[in-house]
């Protein structure tokens, strides 16, 4: 366990919090939870690459904590009817298929190295861009709640064409492992 680390596996532990604070309607808290969350996402980041802190034990955890509070927010919102429930199937559903996709590569090939493509990074952005929107707005802090829909389409459709991104790549990968196995 490095410092890189531990502000990768404090970033998860937030999201038991952050999902309470959200079915509480506590909105102006939970402003200030995703703020910490954001900064030590940034942080764990720099001190892994500038102090060589890397490892493949935070090449897990990253992508996990991020996962872990992307559901720990957009569920508890639609709950409190703060984000659509379809939007919230889509971006479940995508990170589903990922995984499932990933698994079955792992399980076909024995390996498994993920990297973020360029359309997942700005479906991550545009994911948490607009959760730090709904909330902030719900605190009361933001405005533009008529744009909001509009925002949700624009995550939809970087959800979704992220989502098809992964399975087009892993499919490829794939049978290019089977042809090269096969020859």
């Amino acid at each position: 366990m490095n410092l890189a680390n531990a502000l990768t596996l404090m970033r998860a532990l937030l999201a038991p919090l952050l999902a309470y604070l959200l079915l509480e309607e506590a909105f102006a808290p939970a402003v200030g939870v995703l703020l910490l969350a954001g900064v030590s996402d940034a942080l764990d980041g720099y001190v892994a690459r500038r102090f060589n802190q890397t490892s493949r034990l935070g090449a897990f955890l990253d992508p996990f904590a991020d996962k872990l509070l992307i559901f720990a927010t957009v569920l508890p919102l639609a709950c409190v009817g703060r984000l659509p429930g379809w939007l919230v199937l889509l971006i479940l559903a995508r990170d589903a298929v990922i995984v499932a996709g990933s698994l079955a590569y792992r399980m076909l090939t024995g390996k498994l190295e993920m990297a973020p493509t360029q359309l997942s990074k700005l479906n991550t952005f545009l994911q948490v861009g607009l959760v730090l929107w709904v909330v902030g707005n719900a605190a009361g802090w933001l405005g533009g709640e008529d744009l909001l829909p509009a925002a949700f389409l624009a995550v939809a459709a970087a959800t979704a064409g992220s989502g098809i991104q992964y399975v087009w790549l892993w499919a490829v990968k794939a049978l290019r492992w089977q042809r090269g196995v096969a020859s």
